[in-house]
Order: C-alpha cells, then sequence, then structure tokens
C-alpha cells in the first residue's frame, strides 16, 4: 500500500496528550456519516439541508453528528439568518479525510479480483 509522502510529519515525537486527542478525532472520523459530511464540506461551507441531501441521512441525525463535529472543534459555525453554516476549520482536516479515502481506494484497488 503506499501512502503519501510523510514530508508534512508530526515534528517531534508526540506526548500522551497528543496520542489521546488523535485518537479521539479519529473516532469522530470512524463514523460513516460523519465522514461523508466531512467530505462534502471540502467542497466549501454548506448548511444542514445541503448536507443532509449529500449523505443521504435523516435531518435530525445530519444534525446530531453535525454538533458532535462542532463540539470537538472539527467544524466552524456562521449564522445567516435563521440557516447555520458549516465549513472545515482547516486544512488539517481536509488532508485527513483526503488520506483515509486513498487508503480505501487503495485497499479496494489491492483486492484480488475473484471470478
Amino acid at each position: 500500500m503506499h501512502l503519501s509522502p510523510a514530508h508534512h510529519a508530526h515534528p517531534r515525537s508526540p506526548g500522551e496528550e497528543q496520542f489521546a486527542l488523535a485518537a479521539e478525532i479519529l473516532a469522530l472520523l470512524g463514523d460513516r456519516t460523519r465522514l461523508t459530511l466531512l467530505h462534502a464540506l471540502r467542497a466549501g461551507e454548506a448548511d444542514v439541508t445541503t448536507l443532509t441531501e449529500a449523505c443521504g441521512a435523516a435531518r435530525p441525525a445530519v444534525s446530531q453528528h453535525l454538533a458532535r463535529l462542532r463540539l470537538a472543534g472539527l467544524v466552524n459555525t456562521r449564522k445567516e439568518g435563521r440557516r447555520v453554516i458549516y465549513s472545515l476549520r482547516d486544512g488539517h482536516l481536509r488532508r485527513l479525510v483526503d488520506e483515509a479515502l486513498n487508503v480505501a481506494d487503495h485497499r479496494l484497488s489491492d483486492r484480488p479480483v475473484h471470478d
């Protein structure tokens, strides 16, 4: 399996706090709906209606997932009238989502073909 070059590798050995927070972030990304929402936000800001359409989940479930992502500091929100607009917090998260999907692509393409 080929991963992207590690030129953006962490500059020092992480401590317990970094490992704990990284595990928490990865656990949040481990949910298919949340990963789909984060992927949809890669394209730019979106409201709950747009994100509900993008991931195909029920609106209340999408709202709950977005609340978890917001509380974890992974997405930002702003008000536009009565609508809440969501966006990714930073490029690090965008790259993390991209890398997770790249690993999945490689794993799928490495599967043996069965007759």
